[in-house]
């Protein structure tokens, strides 16, 4: 059986997605306890997920421009969380790297989140937790198609 969803009713179904995300979004973050800026949480994220990164590549993975890129550096610099040298090859361009405390700062942003949602779980039932899932699979491969 084919089931068939109105245009609207995918419009009403991308308002409510788009909702529930933004929400739970705002929930994580204020369970991370971080204290740091979701742009800053972002940025030390992708210095870990890639290694050293030249300030230039991390604006370009962030998508901000390079002076915005440098603020949210220069913060996480002052908290001990990147360290910023030049490069060996070319002086003119800065490096970052997370430090050891940037790493474990981010995993117990993650482990908190982390908790946080499998404390929402645990009252769910199987038919939930398995639906979930499902859409779990689906978000995952919608935000695989933009890259």
């Amino acid at each position: 059986m084919t089931i068939v969803v109105a245009s609207t009713d995918r419009a009403l179904l991308a308002e409510r997605l788009r909702l529930a995300v933004t929400r739970l979004g705002r929930r994580l973050r204020r369970q991370a306890g971080s204290g740091l800026s979701p742009s800053a949480v972002s940025a030390l994220s992708t210095v870990v997920r890639h290694g050293s990164l030249a300030l230039g590549e991390l604006a370009a993975h962030e998508g901000v421009k390079p002076p915005s890129i440098t603020a949210t550096v220069a913060a996480l610099e002052a908290q001990g969380l990147v360290a910023r040298e030049a490069d060996a090859a070319d002086r003119r361009v800065s490096r970052v790297t997370a430090t050891a405390r940037g790493r474990a700062s981010l995993q117990r942003a993650r482990g908190r989140k982390a908790a946080y949602l499998a404390a929402r779980l645990a009252g769910l039932g199987e038919d939930d937790l398995r639906t979930l899932d499902r859409a779990a699979g689906i978000l995952e491969r919608l935000l695989a198609e933009d890259g």
